[in-house]
């Protein structure tokens, strides 16, 4: 066989058939574009489809790939088997309707036999048992003997959905010699021994499926081929599985560097260090493919990647953050064929190290309440933890349940998974109730929109404001009626309406309903789940009826402040994209007549360098007037235009583009101006977090702006009344203060130290014997944490040896503090454990470190009382 890597391998398939007239395709992202069947590309003709099924036209009848995929179904047993992995690069040559078996067959064995130099008697292959074209071109004009060509079955060799392109496949197997077989005369290809290992599979599209299992012939049949790039090298290279292929050894290497563990030594070890090798690899191409962290799809895949793979550092030993160590090393090797990921290298580590410092942060504590678990369940005698605790530790201290399974399976335990998922629904239930109880409108849960039924509105509000219109339906108190008088509240539907209705973050319009007859005042625009758009009215004069013609008119500085609001979202989320990378997304927004709100995924908050840049990035783009322009389109045709689409299932095949100039392209339903220097100007209030890998920006523009403006002027004017000063001595009064500030705070802190100092020899003559270690315990009203923790350290270190508990209550809140002395630790004293025991008793709760750590209780009245049971819990800790 040729001396030949991973690397090399890759390189040399891909030129072998760009000498064959295949366009060679870079990798297609991770993340499935126009695709929601698919969560992740979990195999090399995943991205393909669409020129399979002909939906779309290839850029070449002749394609080759090497094919990023993450597959996720057996992530459980990787680290356990040599076979199993994430991660993999997928070799495959395509034919859409251009050549097929011959061809695909002969190009296989000229690849492997010559360009990869494997000895022909070295190679045995499988065909459909009733594929006897397939078998005669192996042995006919390949020159396979019979005895090496094995008939497999449909479950082996032939591939099909339910309805669709299907055909026969070829497996290409090489014969690893009778060390790795089962001895038996009759092993060949098919066997379950590890002897023959399959490296390519030729699949023959040649079938349309149809919906009565007919299997009807296509007149253009497809090729599709597929080799796992690891397990070709590992053949290549004579390693004994993937984890032992040269370019992937060095990763494992390198978590052996970091570990201190040496793999082979201990069959868990190794487990471990396999997982960390496999998972290191998965999660850098997820994440510069633009996944990030989340409790949900592709973001949790990634989640658990990043939290199984920390997990199993701890396992090894490893305390600190160690993850971007192994990363690094990835990127290092991989670029040589995917140089995004060292473009992106900064941003991978930094949402990698976020995630792994936020579990850092959940794992101690979720891992000690289930050993809790676990030991209650040993001293019961049980097996099975209940789901409910399962769903405790998910939903209070962020633990997910993979792990609590995980970690259980580990100890031939197993979880209640169904009642688990009963806990989880109720939660569900309970938010969802939460959500429609907040609503008071009174008709955002739609559970009146049968009365609705037959109706229709034609909305007119992009290009008008105003109309003359007919009233079609009266509806008061979730009934249709046939009026409404003066003083009422109800909802009216009109034949056409200028009334834009809540709908993409932009608020219903508000505005007038009249005729000479009456009055009404539009308090809001909704849609229903039918689309049928309801203006809720406050009739304010005389009586409206159907078959009323009247003039719908929208408040129109209203509804400027709402265009501005909402253009001024576009040129956002595109400045967020420019500046954090394409990562960001929306994940909500809310457009208010006086501010906006843009809610975004990102894994860290975000600078204020980079705050001012998109501010800057958004009002430069105001200042250029950009025209913004709309246009109808199909789903398909925008999204070939690369037009950003937010929440791809909720569209209909005609969808709505907004562009503004050649910087922003989105779909989106809402009202906009016509220049983007109509927003004026705009400006970022805040930015926040609301969920994990979820910030907020607030913002406003136009008139918006000036107004706060003219808020900042007044506040500014009573500082300087407040301060005594004008404004242009302001900054320098403030420094002055803050500069008295300062120094009377050193004089507070000399004085607590004078204060715990005077104190310590009353403290110190409370000193007891338990078990033989002296113990202190003392409630010292007055101190906040700090001063408490001075006083302990004061204590400890006059102390020498032994344990001291000290309590406090400052402004109503109640702190504990425990230290124990090193000697102290070895003997089996944990601080952390006792002070977590003397807040629960108080209703608190808290812990730390075994030398030093500190709570916060609930009820001041027993704080004296827990102290009372330190004695108790020594006793129990003492070796």
């Amino acid at each position: 066989m040729k001396n030949i890597g991973l690397h090399g391998i890759r390189k040399e398939f891909l030129e072998f058939f760009k000498g064959k007239n295949h366009l060679i395709a870079p990798s297609f992202p991770l993340v499935p574009k126009n695709d929601k069947s698919l969560l992740l590309i979990n195999a090399g003709m995943a991205p393909l489809k669409p020129y399979f099924t002909g939906e779309q036209t290839p850029p070449s009848k002749r394609m080759a790939t090497c094919q990023k995929c993450i597959r996720t179904p057996d992530i459980d047993n990787v680290g356990k088997t040599d076979r199993h992995a994430t991660f993999f690069e997928m070799l495959g040559n395509f034919s859409f309707g251009e050549y097929f078996k011959i061809e695909a067959i002969e190009w296989a064995w000229e690849f492997l036999t010559e360009r990869m130099e494997i000895e022909k008697d070295k190679l045995w292959v499988s065909v459909y048992l009733e594929d006897d074209e397939a078998f005669d071109i192996w042995n006919k004009h390949i020159g396979v003997s019979k005895e090496k060509i094995v008939k497999l079955g449909k479950g082996d060799n032939f591939w099909e959905l339910e309805v669709g392109p299907s055909g026969p496949c070829s497996e290409i197997y090489v014969d690893r010699g009778e060390k790795y077989g089962c001895g038996k005369s009759s092993c060949q290809p098919g066997c379950d021994c590890d002897r023959f290992v399959e490296v390519w599979n030729l699949v023959f599209t040649q079938f349309d499926k149809d919906e009565k299992g007919n299997y009807n012939p296509l007149p253009n049949p497809n090729i599709d081929t597929g080799m796992g790039l690891e397990r070709i090298t590992a053949i290549m290279e004579g390693a004994r599985n993937i984890f032992e292929v040269g370019e992937i050894k060095k990763i494992l290497n390198q978590v052996e560097k970091v570990s201190g563990v040496t793999y082979g030594r201990d069959p868990n070890k190794d487990i471990s260090i396999r997982v960390i090798t496999d998972h290191c690899r998965a999660m850098t191409f997820l994440v510069s493919d633009g996944v990030l962290p989340s409790n949900e799809g592709r973001g949790y895949v990634l989640r658990r990647l990043i939290r199984r793979a920390a997990r199993h550092g701890k396992l090894l030993g490893i305390q600190k953050s160690f993850l971007n160590d192994i990363v690094e090393f990835v990127i290092n090797s991989w670029k040589v064929e995917y140089p995004e990921i060292k473009e992106r290298e900064e941003q991978i580590k930094k949402i990698i190290y976020a995630e792994e410092e936020k579990f850092q942060e959940t794992i101690h504590q979720g891992i000690s309440i289930l050993e809790q678990y676990i030991d209650e369940m040993a001293h019961k005698k049980e097996t099975v933890l209940s789901g409910e605790k399962a769903f405790k530790l998910y939903d209070t201290y962020g633990f997910p349940l993979d792990l609590t399974k995980e970690i259980l399976e580990e100890k031939n335990l197993t979880v209640d998974e169904d009642e688990f998922n009963k806990n989880m629904e109720e939660q569900r239930n309970r938010a969802r109730r939460a959500r429609e109880e907040g609503d008071n409108s009174g008709w955002g849960d739609n559970d009146f929109h049968d009365i609705f039924k037959g109706l229709e509105t034609k909305f007119e509000g992009y290009e008008k404001v105003y109309l003359e219109t007919e009233v079609l339906g009266v509806f008061k108190n979730n009934e249709e009626v046939t009026e409404i008088k003066d003083g009422e509240e109800g909802i009216l539907v009109l034949k056409e309406t200028p009334f834009y209705a809540e709908g993409g973050g932009q608020i219903g319009d508000a505005g007038t309903i009249e005729n000479s007859s009456f009055k009404g005042i539009v308090l809001d625009t909704k849609h229903t789940k039918n689309d049928v758009i309801i203006h809720i009215v406050n009739i304010v004069e005389g009586t409206v009826k159907i078959g009323d013609n009247v003039i719908a008119a929208v408040d129109e500085s209203r509804r400027n402040s709402l265009r501005r609001n909402h253009s001024a979202t576009h040129l956002l989320h595109k400045a967020l994209k420019d500046v954090l990378g394409e990562h960001v997304n929306q994940a909500g927004s809310v457009v208010l007549p006086n501010r906006l709100r843009f809610d975004f995924t990102h894994f860290e908050p975000v600078s204020k360098e980079n705050l001012k840049r998109i501010e800057e990035i958004v009002n430069n783009k105001i200042f250029e007037a950009l025209e913004i322009k709309t246009l109808e389109t199909s789903l398909k045709n925008a999204q070939e235009m690369g037009v950003v689409g937010l929440f791809e299932d909720k569209y209909k095949d005609q969808v709505r583009v907004v562009k503004m100039g050649d910087y922003s392209k989105e779909l989106c339903g809402g009202t906009h101006v016509n220049n983007t220097g109509n927003i004026g100007l705009f400006k970022i209030l805040s930015e926040s977090s609301i969920a994990s890998g979820v910030r907020r920006i607030e913002a406003i523009t136009g008139e918006g702006i000036y107004d706060y403006i003219l808020h900042m002027e007044r506040e500014m004017e009573d500082i300087t009344h407040i301060l005594k000063t004008n404004k242009n001595d302001i900054v320098e009064k403030i420094k002055t203060i803050a500069e008295d500030i300062k120094e009377k705070e050193k004089e507070i802190e000399i004085l607590k130290s004078k204060m715990a100092s005077s104190i310590a020899d009353e403290i110190l003559n409370s000193k007891i014997d338990i078990e033989g270690v002296p113990l202190i315990t003392f409630k010292a009203d007055g101190m906040d944490m700090n001063s408490l923790r001075n006083l302990g350290d004061e204590i400890r270190n006059r102390l020498g040896s032994g344990v001291v508990v000290l309590a406090s209550v400052f402004e109503d809140k109640l702190f504990f503090i425990a230290m124990v002395t090193k000697d102290i630790v070895e003997k089996g004293v944990h601080a952390g454990n006792i002070v977590k025991e003397v807040a629960k008793a108080t209703g608190g709760g808290g812990g730390g470190r075994p030398d030093m750590a500190q709570a916060g209780g609930k009820d001041i009245s027993k704080a004296v009382e827990a102290l009372n049971i330190v004695p108790s819990i020594i006793k129990k800790q003492v070796k």
